[in-house]
C-alpha cells in the first residue's frame, strides 16, 4: 500500500513537473515571438526610411508630393484599425503581411525625418529609445505590481496629449510644443510598462493553453503591432529633444 502510494505520487509530481515545463516553455515563446515580430517590423521601418531617407531628391519628392504623403498616412491608419478590427476573422498570414505593410509604410513617411535632422542624431536618439524601452519592458515584465490603473491613466493622457498635438498644429505655440513633447514621453514610457505586462499576461495564458496555434500567431502579432508604436511614438519625442538639425 505504502509502496503504491509513493509510485503514484511520484509519478503525479512527474505529470505536473511536466505540465508546468511544457507552460514555461510556451510562455518563452510567445514573449519570443512578440518581440521577435516587433524587432523584424522595426527593421523593416529602419532600412526602408533610410534608403529613401538618404536619398535626397526621392525623399523631397515624397515631401513635394502632399497627395501622395496623405495617402500614404491615411494607409497606415487603415491597417491599424483593420489589423485591430479584423484580427479574429482574418489568419495569421494575412494579420503578418499587414502588419509588415504597416512597418514598412510608416518607414517611407518616417524618412521625412532625414531632411530635418542628422543622420548621427537620428541614430544616437535610436539608442536612447532602445535603452529606455528595453529598462521600461523590463520593468513592464518582472513588476509584480498590478499596472492596469497605471494603463488606464495614461490612455487617458494619451488622448489629452493627441488632442493637444492637433490644436497646436494650428496654435502653433512653442511652449505648448515642449510641455507635450515631455508629457507624450510620460506617457509612451507608462504604456511601454503596461503594454509589457499585458504581454507577460498572454504569455501566461498561451502557457495554459487558452490560444489554438493560429489564435497564438494572431496575438503574438497584435502584441508585436502594440510595443512597436509604443517605441515608434517614443522615439519620435525623444528625436525633437536629442535631433540635431541640419544646415542645409
Amino acid at each position: 500500500m505504502s509502496e503504491n502510494n509513493v509510485s503514484w505520487n511520484a509519478g503525479g509530481r512527474v505529470l505536473d513537473d511536466d505540465r508546468a515545463y511544457q507552460a514555461a516553455r510556451a510562455e518563452t515563446s510567445f514573449i519570443n515571438r512578440v518581440y521577435l515580430w516587433m524587432c523584424a517590423g522595426l527593421a523593416a521601418t529602419g532600412g526602408i526610411a533610410w534608403w529613401i531617407g538618404t536619398n535626397e531628391a526621392l525623399v523631397k519628392k515624397l515631401v513635394s508630393s502632399q497627395g501622395l504623403f496623405l495617402g500614404l498616412i491615411l494607409l497606415e491608419l487603415g491597417l491599424v484599425f483593420f489589423l485591430s478590427l479584423a484580427i479574429n476573422k482574418i489568419n495569421a498570414v494575412t494579420a503578418a503581411i499587414c502588419f509588415f505593410l504597416y512597418a514598412a509604410v510608416n518607414g517611407v513617411t518616417l524618412s521625412v525625418i532625414f531632411l530635418a535632422y542628422t543622420q548621427s542624431s537620428i541614430a544616437t536618439t535610436f539608442m536612447v529609445t532602445s535603452g529606455t524601452f528595453g529598462v521600461v519592458s523590463l520593468y513592464g515584465m518582472l513588476t509584480k505590481r498590478n499596472l492596469a490603473t497605471l494603463g488606464g491613466f495614461f490612455s487617458m493622457l494619451l488622448i489629452g496629449f493627441l488632442i493637444g498635438t492637433v490644436v497646436n498644429i494650428f496654435w502653433a505655440n512653442s511652449t505648448f510644443y515642449w510641455i507635450l513633447t515631455y508629457l507624450g514621453i510620460a506617457v509612451f514610457v507608462g504604456l511601454t510598462a503596461y503594454d509589457t505586462q499585458k504581454i507577460k499576461m498572454m504569455a501566461g495564458a498561451a502557457g495554459e493553453g487558452a490560444f489554438d496555434e493560429e489564435s497564438g500567431k494572431k496575438a503574438a502579432v497584435m502584441g508585436a503591432l502594440t510595443i512597436y508604436l509604443d517605441f515608434i511614438n517614443l522615439f519620435l519625442l525623444l528625436l525633437r529633444i536629442f535631433g540635431g538639425s541640419r544646415k542645409n
